[in-house]
């Protein structure tokens, strides 16, 4: 049997829609699947420092 949890995360509304973009959906739901699907069938993933990448690009956006 499989267990079905729901989970949340924060965004930008510029990340969103580029994700659904990329995606090829309007469905917030199913973009963010797809993104963790290819996310945990993807080699190239395997990135340590994930989240502080993420925020210092954050940071040079803003810049």
């Amino acid at each position: 049997m499989v267990k079905i949890i729901y989970a949340q995360t924060v965004l930008t509304d510029e990340d969103l829609k580029r994700l659904k973009k990329k995606t090829g959906t309007d469905s917030t739901k199913e973009a963010l699947a797809t993104a963790v699907q290819h996310y945990l069938e993807c080699d190239s993933t395997e990135v340590g420092e994930l989240w502080q990448r993420r925020l210092e690009h954050l940071v040079e956006k803003k810049r």
